[in-house]
């Protein structure tokens, strides 16, 4: 809302700076977002003095002009203004400065009919001071030559631009927020004459009847207007209309312009009727689905949970909202049927969606608007007319009930220390609350605190805290530490959720991007990865291909790989951390963090190279990701089971387990198969993932975070390679435990270099070569020690897998 110091010296009588007030205005919560200088667009207009005007020889309408602007020499200027004459004294415009009534900026050197032309002598209409375009603005004998035309005219003063929120109605006029300055001890407030004017006899338009059928929306409370007989209408003051276009409204005319300035000055919306052009009897009624041609020259259709003022044609004006073009006050106005009305303001903001209409009135009254100034402010705005237009004022014509909050709260004094840590006198208190429109009763530490009717978002002794707040200054509230309960910050995060953000970090590092997909995925899809079963769909589901909880992430992830390839992006890494449904049972709900590869989007990039053939993903790839991810997550991969039992979705001898036991599934790796491929529509290799963060176990505490010294050994390693064969199906894992378990103290890496398969070992068999790396920690290994653990290696590997050492 914007307003000028000086409309706001009209009400608080003080003598602080802007500066001052800027600040006041924020400390009580009416936030400064700008302040602006009243006349900033016309700082470069000077007063000038027309020495010579004579006409052009050119032209039958142009004159030539000498213009004395102060700056010691004449200045040529050619002007088309009827009342432009010799010794006239008027504004001038040089080269340069921006007109805004015209929306241009001044050229210098320029040459009109052969006449050159430096500067311009301006119209009221091209500074937007009014309408008036028939002439150039004409100014006393004694005015100033060459002095500032805003300094002149007094149109340079302070603009304040607030913000206000939505519980403070009160303050959406000027009135309003000098009652809060005041009450911050900023200066007095002026008292407003809201006495009844007296009437010259009966209105011809009786009280509008509220006809609305039960259960239907009413958001009339109470509805006051006033017939004004024989008004004369037409421009408004020069200060009124100054003081409107100082805050961005363009003056209208005089009956239109009193009620902005009542709405503005004290937050209290009316609406002129032109009472000749009213049809019947207005009534006040639900819309009946019209289209209502509004003053904002746009036609709205109206439906019947809308208030609407209308008369026999039809609606007059959206009740609290606008008013209609049909019966608008225009210059030739003679009858006014002014209205000053008490609304619902759920009803009106409701009303105000749906049209889109925002209004000043809507504003305000959507803000909730003092009731106790419907008859008052009809009685103001009455008082205006009859200053500014004549006329005859009739009765009132009145109507309806209003609602008035009569909140009492018992305020306990000892709540403002206790909510905010300010020591504040009870004397104080009471003071504040009084300067504020509170009505105080009762002794002791506890009072009984009246609401005064413009404050219906007072309710509670919190709120009543609040305003002895304000008042006080938000900055004044002491900072104080809260007491530290225990020297050691508990941990904050949950197990999962620190799972969660690992395998994100972990899986991010290895070069994959996250992506974020769907809870909800089709029945085939959910029917593909182990779901779709009756107990996991959705009773309403939002789409087609929403049908079902998904019980796994990788149906998501494998849409994103195929939305990427079918933009020309095939070879991607994507990953997700989400929960998955394994039934409707709240323990059917799992963390799971999975992941897919396709193409050849390796951990080393996608792509071809010129060093070298770019390859494919495999399930490798998938085991990798999962190791890493795990190994992220405090589980060693060598220190579980590794089982070759590809998951559902898995091609079949391509794929692995990853378990503790029997029971519990820590995750799963492998390629996609190729049926389940070609039905998502996905071509080449995918490998994938996946890993249930639920069934992770829980890492042992630590007596110590502290990491143990670093132990080298300053004895050289020994390697011994073997060689065995043994049956196909006999696994690594196999080979890789029983040659660890050989000797625990010096063997420190076991590892698989070469897989053979050839008719020279045998149908069914194969040969596997190890190397095993021994580390002597306290002295150097003798021959008989290497021969000794080698025998050991031999004879453990035999007996585990049943092979044999190749000669």
């Amino acid at each position: 809302m914007k307003f000028t110091l000086d409309w706001l010296k009209e009400h608080l009588d003080t003598n602080a700076t802007a500066d001052e007030i800027s600040k006041a205005l924020t400390m009580v919560g009416l936030e400064v977002e700008a302040i602006e200088s009243q006349g900033k667009a016309l700082q470069a207009f000077v007063v000038a003095h027309v020495v010579e005007a004579k006409p052009h020889p050119n032209s039958d309408h142009l004159n030539i002009c000498k213009v004395d602007a102060g700056t010691g020499e004449l200045i040529d200027v050619v002007c088309g203004a009827p009342n432009c004459r010799t010794g006239l004294k008027s504004v001038f415009a040089a080269p340069g400065t921006y007109i805004p009534g015209k929306d241009f900026e001044l050229k210098g050197g320029v040459v009109i009919r052969g006449a050159p032309s430096n500067g311009m002598l301006c119209s009221a209409a091209e500074l937007e001071l009014s309408n008036d375009h028939d002439g150039i603005i004409e100014l006393p004998e004694d005015a100033p030559i060459g002095a500032r035309y805003v300094d002149y005219a007094g149109i340079n003063g302070v603009v304040f631009d607030i913000s206000i929120t939505p519980n403070r109605g009160d303050a959406t006029g000027v009135y309003g927020v000098a009652r809060d300055l005041a009450a911050f001890g900023l200066g007095t407030l002026k008292k407003t004459d809201f006495s009844p004017v007296p009437s010259k006899g009966s209105s011809p338009i009786a009280p509008l009847p509220h006809n609305f059928a039960a259960g239907e929306n009413k958001a009339i409370r109470k509805f006051a207007g006033r017939y004004i007989a024989n008004v004369k209408n037409g421009p408004s003051p020069d200060w009124l209309q100054a003081r409107l276009r100082a805050v961005g409204l363009r003056p209208i005319n005089a009956i239109v312009d009193i009620t902005n300035l009542v709405s503005l000055g004290w937050g209290r919306p009316l609406h002129a009727y032109d009472a000749d052009k009213v049809e019947g009897q207005m009534v006040l009624r639900p819309a009946r689905g019209e289209a209502f041609d509004a003053l904002d020259n746009k036609i709205y259709t109206l439906d019947e949970t809308m208030t609407v003022i209308a008369d026999d044609k039809g609606p007059l004006c959206l009740g609290g909202i606008m008013g209609g073009i049909r019966s608008g006050v225009t210059d030739e106005t003679t009858n006014v049927f002014m209205e000053c009305a008490s609304w619902d303001p759920d009803l009106i903001a409701q009303s105000g969606r749906k049209t889109g209409i925002v209004s000043d009135a809507r504003y305000r009254l959507e803000r909730n608007v003092d009731p106790a100034l419907t008859e008052p402010g009809l009685e103001l705005a009455t008082r205006l007319v009859l200053e500014l237009c004549g006329g005859e004022p009739m009765e009132p014509a009145i109507s309806g009930e209003d609602v008035f909050p009569n909140s009492v709260v018992d305020f306990p004094l000892a709540e403002v220390r206790r909510l905010t840590g300010l020591d504040v006198a009870p004397a104080e208190i009471e003071a504040i609350l009084g300067r504020l429109g509170f009505a105080l009763a009762g002794t002791g530490e506890t009072r009984s605190v009246t609401v005064p009717s413009w404050r219906p978002d007072v309710t509670q002794k919190a709120d009543l805290v609040e305003e002895v707040m304000r008042m006080v200054g938000v900055d004044n509230v002491p900072v104080e530490p809260l007491p530290r309960l225990n020297h050691v910050a508990p941990r904050i995060l949950t197990s999962i959720q620190n799972r969660r953000r690992i395998a994100r970090r972990a899986l991010a590092a290895r070069g994959l991007d996250e992506v974020v997909t769907w809870s909800f995925i089709s029945h085939d899809d959910a029917t593909r990865f182990g779901g779709g079963t009756e107990d996991r769909q959705l009773a309403n589901a939002i789409a087609s291909d929403m049908t079902d909880m998904r019980p796994s992430l990788l149906p998501g992830l494998l849409a994103g790989a195929r939305r990427n390839a079918n933009r020309g992006f095939a070879d991607v890494a994507l990953f997700e951390v989400g929960q998955i449904f394994l039934s409707d049972a709240p323990e059917g709900q799992h963390t799971y963090a999975s992941g897919v590869r396709t193409g050849t989007a390796g951990q080393d990039g996608a792509g071809r190279h010129w060093s070298g053939k770019a390859q494919a993903v495999n399930v490798w790839d998938a085991k990798a990701d999962l190791a890493a991810t795990l190994d992220a997550l405090g589980i060693d991969i060598e220190k579980v089971q590794v089982l070759a039992e590809p998951a559902a979705w898995s091609h079949p001898g391509r794929g692995g387990r990853i378990a503790l036991g029997p029971k519990v599934t820590l995750g799963c790796f492998g390629e996609l198969h190729p049926a389940l491929a070609a039905a998502l529509d996905i071509d080449g290799p995918v490998a994938a993932f996946e890993i249930d963060l639920d069934a992770l176990p829980e890492a042992r505490k630590k007596a110590t975070k502290t990491k143990p010294a670093l132990s080298l050994s300053p004895f050289q390693p020994v390697s011994r390679d073997f060689a065995f064969v043994m049956d196909r199906g006999v696994t690594a894992a196999a080979i890789l435990k029983a040659a660890r378990g050989a000797d625990k103290t010096l063997i420190k890496d076991v590892g698989i270099f070469d897989v053979f398969e050839g008719a020279h070992v045998g149908e069914g068999r194969k040969s596997v070569a190890i190397e095993v790396t021994l580390q002597p920690r306290d002295r150097t290994l003798t021959d008989e020690e290497i021969e000794k653990v080698s025998a050991a290696v031999v004879a453990a590997v035999t007996k585990t897998t049943g092979g044999e050492l190749r000669k």
